[in-house]
């Protein structure tokens, strides 16, 4: 292990056609590549309107399977191309199944595996069951050309338990494409705050960098908030996207430093895993 893995962040707004977004976020992940990316994260389900907003069938349309899936296909060249890593959010539909799901593309533009949001939330605007069956993929890791990284998909961020698995699985980075902002049934409530610190807080105990991309923008009085941002291992924010801005975001880290410190740390060298089993439970009583 040696080198360093710099990791990008793309925050756009995406309430135009698929072919408006679709070219939005190919030419952000170029300037990201530019700036000097190695791994580039696209928001959450980028190419329309984040639909899950309501239940309304005709958004099933929307799905397609991943095999001569086109977006998919345009991200793999583009990965080759700039020799990049492009985790790829989708919609995907897998014969009457419907899941919410990503491919990993590694920097010559191989396809490294397929994987399926296992959380999936339901409150208003984010009707998400309505759309997704629970992913069925367990959790990911990726072996890329620049580091193993770990991949959730926006509510897996909230859940310790889904960091710390993709950690043990070797990632020596967790990412998160995210569609979060307002709560239509809360106009008041922010959680930009809580949802940033419960990720800062799986850099910390995983001592590992985290980053999530985030979208942009009022899309049909839901405004999604940004704030983009990639956490170090410290659980410092090394950079960071405003509530409002398109762009990209990069920051480099130490791939050696990085393993010194989770060896030094000792958290994974004091992990009791004969005293979790409560963790199998749904109520706690085992």
């Amino acid at each position: 292990m040696n080198g360093e893995l710099r990791i990008g962040i793309i925050q756009a707004a995406l309430n135009g056609t698929r072919e408006e977004n679709v070219a939005k976020i190919e030419a952000l992940v170029r300037d990201a590549a530019e700036k000097g990316a190695q791994v580039i994260l696209p928001p959450e389900l980028f190419e329309g309107p984040y639909f899950c907003r309501t239940e309304e069938e005709r958004f099933f349309a929307w799905a397609e399977p991943r095999e001569g899936h086109p977006t998919l296909a345009r991200f793999a060249a583009l990965a080759k191309e700039l020799g990049v890593v492009i985790p790829v959010s989708f919609f995907e539909r897998a014969n009457h199944a419907h899941y919410n799901s990503l491919v990993v593309f590694d920097a010559d533009g191989t396809d490294l595996g397929l994987y399926r949001k296992s959380h999936i939330p339901d409150g208003p605007g984010y009707e998400e069951k309505f759309y997704f069956r629970p992913g069925d993929t367990g959790f990911r890791v990726f072996a890329t050309k620049f580091g193993t990284i770990g991949v959730g998909i926006c509510w897996d961020q909230w859940y310790p338990e889904a960091a710390r698995a993709m950690a043990l699985m070797g990632a020596e980075a967790l990412l998160y494409p995210t569609a979060i902002g307002s709560e239509p049934h809360e106009p008041d409530f922010d959680t930009k705050d809580p949802w940033q610190r419960v990720m800062i807080g799986h850099a910390v105990s995983n001592s590992m960098p985290v980053a999530a991309s985030n979208r942009i923008g009022d899309e049909g009085g839901q405004v999604f908030y940004g704030s983009s941002f990639i956490a170090d291992a410290r659980g410092d924010k090394v950079v960071e996207l405003s509530r409002v801005e398109e762009g990209v975001a990069v920051a480099s880290f130490d791939r050696e430093a990085l393993r010194e410190r989770r060896a030094s740390w000792g958290f994974f060298r004091d992990r009791r895993p004969e005293l979790y089993d409560v963790l199998l439970t749904a109520d706690g009583k085992r």
